[in-house]
């Protein structure tokens, strides 16, 4: 078993530490297929969660493609990338034009047109399509599949032809579309809303049937099972990396004096920015010279949009997008402290990014993020702006808490959270699928254990 109970009922994280080295003395090199329905870094968490995970398992030794939709992501030049067609409908200016001659001999095609004008979110489902018809030719090639949460019914029909399948659930999206529900204004929004996240149904009955699943935290194990009603015994834990040669510090970079930075899509619910806007509006008074870096889109006429002119904050807050990541680790080695207001993660990249570069973080407790943060950052209950304001003006006055803070983040980072090692772990979980030995046993992370409660830093 590779999550083993503990005895207050909550599984035990499977991990070990950075520092060990590599596992020595593997057998045969694996040829692993990596599944995406969208995959570009700017596309989020699963964009990232392929791009590092796919070089980590080719820096092992092993041999590996990437199937995606678009858009399609930025690989390691050793990662072959295998291109699916698709409409990429929320990249065009004129979705209901974009339908040609050429489509409508396509199921696919056609269904994710007919969704993306009627409001759901077809991706998922018409990419496993696309993905079962590749592999039907081409699932020979592979010793293992290994989906990034399309949770496709195509999964389904690539196992029963006895290629093995491996998904991993970042986190459950019943959590995404229950707190967009509860931030709809009126019943029409929350139409839209159940309508967009109509492909759960899908994405819960195939997790049900999956024989095999990876997930990257404890709160995320925990909540597939509730929500998704999916069997423990089904679940593997294995945390998320953080490639931290180039989320690093530079002493070189001048921090800012009273910058806060965060990363957020403006109007999702789930990412708590209106939290932060609040705090913030707070502590104005305090520090009339306090900013906000926003690494995100401001959408036009929206929530966010609505809620800074409300509060006064226009000229204290900027938005940034579309940028490297040279400049995402510039402008969080830039920041006095970085605050990760989430009501929800699965994992939480943004904070561990930060720590890695040396910034001070102060977190909400939503979801994954005290697994992540644990006792190297300030932990706050999430949707609480006065807890949040009270943290972030405590980092804000006080500059030997943010030296303090920021190097026990990059420590803690640096020794609990590499891809290397989330590679390892999976290789020896892909192996022990396909009835080869592992070299040695799953490696278990005392440290993320033991301090999951999130605990101020001292």
């Amino acid at each position: 078993m590779w999550v083993s109970e503990q005895a207050d009922g909550e599984s035990m994280t499977a991990l070990g530490n950075c520092a060990d080295g590599p596992m020595a003395g593997e057998t045969r090199p694996l040829k692993i297929c990596l599944l995406g329905y969208r995959s570009h870094p700017h596309s989020g968490g699963q964009g990232i969660y392929l791009r590092y995970l796919s070089k980590a398992l080719v820096d092992a030794g092993h041999s590996v493609d990437v199937i995606s939709g678009q858009p399609y992501p930025e690989l390691d030049e050793r990662v072959k990338l295998i291109k699916m067609p698709g409409l990429n409908l929320y990249e065009v200016e004129k979705p209901s034009l974009a339908l040609r001659p050429k489509h409508l001999l396509s199921w696919a095609d056609f269904f994710e047109w007919w969704s993306k004008l009627t409001g759901g979110f077809a991706e998922p489902y018409t990419f496993g399509r696309r993905v079962r018809k590749y592999l039907r030719q081409h699932g020979h090639k592979y010793d293992i599949v290994h989906d990034n949460q399309s949770l496709c019914y195509g999964l389904l029909d690539i196992e029963r032809s006895g290629l093995p399948v491996v998904a991993t659930i970042h986190h459950p999206i019943t959590r995404d579309r229950q707190l967009a529900l509860d931030a709809a204004p009126d019943w029409r929004f929350r139409l839209l809303v159940r309508r967009w996240h109509n492909f759960l149904n899908m994405q819960i009955k195939v997790s049900r049937k999956l024989r095999h699943i990876v997930t990257v935290s404890r709160q995320s194990e925990r909540d597939i099972i509730e929500q998704f009603g999916v069997a423990p015994e089904q679940i593997h834990l294995i945390y998320n990396g953080i490639d931290t040669e180039i989320f690093s510090p530079d002493d070189k970079v001048h921090r800012q004096p009273l910058r806060i930075m965060t990363t957020s899509s403006a109007d999702q619910p789930l990412k708590g920015l209106g939290v932060l806007l609040q705090a913030m509006a707070g502590l104005r008074e305090r520090f009339p010279a306090l900013e906000l870096l926003v690494v995100g889109r401001l959408r036009e006429g929206g929530a966010t949009e609505k809620l800074l002119k409300n509060l006064k904050l226009q000229d204290a807050v900027q938005f940034v997008s579309g940028i490297s990541n040279e400049e995402l680790v510039n402008h969080y080695r830039s920041a006095t402290v970085v605050a990760c207001p989430s009501l929800y993660e699965g994992f939480g990249l943004p904070a561990g990014e930060a720590m890695a570069c040396g910034a001070p973080v102060v977190s909400s407790d939503g979801g994954a993020l005290p697994e992540v943060v644990g006792d190297a950052g300030i932990v706050v209950p999430a949707g609480d702006s006065n807890a949040l304001a009270e943290a972030l003006g405590r980092v804000l006055e006080d500059k030997s808490l943010q030296a303090n803070m920021g190097a026990q983040g990059r420590a803690r980072i640096e020794n609990k959270f590499c891809w290397s090692l989330a590679a390892e772990n999976l290789v020896a979980y892909y192996r022990e699928i396909l009835g080869e030995p592992a070299v040695q046993q799953h490696k278990e992370n005392d440290l993320v254990d033991a301090d999951v409660s999130g605990a101020e830093a001292a």
